[in-house]
C-alpha cells in the first residue's frame, strides 16, 4: 500500500534525524576519545595529541590497570554488589507490585500504601540520618550498605504494578478458580508473562548499582571495600595517579614508563563502563517495551 507522506512530515522527519545524529555524536565522542587515550602510547596522551583515534597503540595501560590489586579488588566489590542489588530489588519490586496492583475491593490497605510509597518520592529521610541508620544497624564497611538503602525502587514498582494491570484480567480469575493460589499466580504466571518489563527493570537497576559511587564514598571507611566507581571517582579527582605509590618494584618502574596518568585512568573508566555497553544491547529489545505497557496508566 502507497502511504502518501506530506511535505512538512518528511521535513519533520529530516530535522528529527540530524538532531538525534548530532545528539548521538555529542554522547559518543567523549567515550572515543577515552578510548582512543587508552590504547596510546603515554607520550602522546600526555602531550594532549590523541582526538578520536590511538596514537602509538599500546595495550600497556590495560595491562597495568588489571594488575592492579586495589582495581581487581574494587571490581570485585561492584560485581558482589550488582548481583545482591539486582536480585534483592526485583524480588521486593515484584512482591510490592502484585499486591498495590489489586483492586481496592481485593486489597483494602492499596491505597495507603499506594501513598506511603508515593510520599518517599517527594520526601526523603536526608544524607545524616540515613548515614545514622546505616551505622546503628552496624552496616558500615559492608556489602549492605550499599545493597540496602536502594533496594526498594518506588519508580520501578509503580513500573511493574502498571504492568500487571495491564494483563487480561480473565488469565488471573482462572488461575484463582482452578485452585491456584496468590502466591502461585505471582511466580507461575504474572512473573513469566512480564518478562518485558522485568528485563527494563533488570536494566535499571544493574545499571544503577553499577554507577554509583556517592554511597560507597561515605559508607565505606576502608578504601579496600569501594565499589569500583567510587575507586575510579577517587582516582580521577586525585592529581596524580602515582602521587601514593612510595614502595614502588622494578616491575612497578618499568610499567610506569610504558604508560601515564591520563592513559591508566581512561582504561579504568573504559573497562568500568564496559559491562553496561554489553549487557544494554541484549536488555534493548525488552526496554521499550516494558517501558510503554508499564506506563498505560499513570
Amino acid at each position: 500500500m502507497d502511504i502518501h507522506i506530506s511535505l512538512g512530515r518528511k521535513i519533520f522527519l529530516v530535522c528529527n534525524n540530524i538532531v538525534l545524529i548530532a545528539l548521538a555524536v555529542v554522547c559518543l565522542l567523549p567515550l572515543i576519545n577515552i578510548l582512543a587515550i587508552s590504547f596510546s602510547s603515554s607520550s602522546a596522551a600526555t602531550a594532549g595529541a590523541v582526538k578520536l583515534w590511538p596514537v602509538d597503540f599500546t595495550l600497556s595501560s590495560y595491562k597495568y590497570a588489571l594488575s592492579k590489586p586495589e582495581f581487581l579488588q574494587s571490581l570485585l566489590v561492584s560485581i558482589e554488589r550488582v548481583v545482591l542489588g539486582t536480585f534483592i530489588s526485583l524480588a521486593v519490586v515484584i512482591i510490592s507490585a502484585y499486591p498495590l496492583s489489586k483492586e481496592r475491593t481485593e486489597f483494602p490497605m492499596r491505597t495507603f500504601y499506594v501513598w506511603f510509597f508515593f510520599v518517599t518520592i517527594l520526601f526523603s529521610g536526608g544524607l545524616i540520618p540515613t548515614y545514622m541508620v546505616i551505622r546503628n544497624y552496624h552496616m558500615l564497611d559492608t556489602i549492605w550498605a550499599l545493597v540496602l538503602p536502594g533496594a526498594v525502587a518506588v519508580f520501578n514498582i509503580v513500573l511493574l504494578l502498571n504492568f500487571f494491570r495491564g494483563t487480561p484480567k480473565e488469565i488471573q480469575e482462572a488461575a484463582l478458580v482452578d485452585g491456584c493460589t496468590h502466591w502461585k499466580l505471582l511466580w507461575k504466571i504474572m512473573v513469566p508473562i512480564s518478562m518485558p518489563a522485568l528485563a527494563t527493570i533488570l536494566l535499571f537497576t544493574c545499571v544503577g548499582q553499577w554507577n554509583s559511587w556517592f554511597d560507597g564514598l561515605i559508607y565505606m571507611n576502608s578504601p579496600t571495600n569501594y565499589p569500583l566507581q567510587t575507586y575510579l571517582q577517587t582516582l580521577v579527582v586525585s592529581t596524580e595517579l602515582f602521587t601514593a605509590a612510595g614502595n614502588l618494584t622494578a616491575e612497578d618502574m618499568k610499567a610506569l614508563a610504558e604508560v601515564s596518568d591520563r592513559t591508566t585512568k581512561a582504561s579504568q573508566i573504559f573497562l568500568a563502563a564496559l559491562p553496561v555497553l554489553v549487557l544494554y544491547p541484549f536488555l534493548q529489545k525488552y526496554f521499550m517495551k516494558g517501558i510503554v505497557l508499564g506506563s498505560v496508566k499513570g
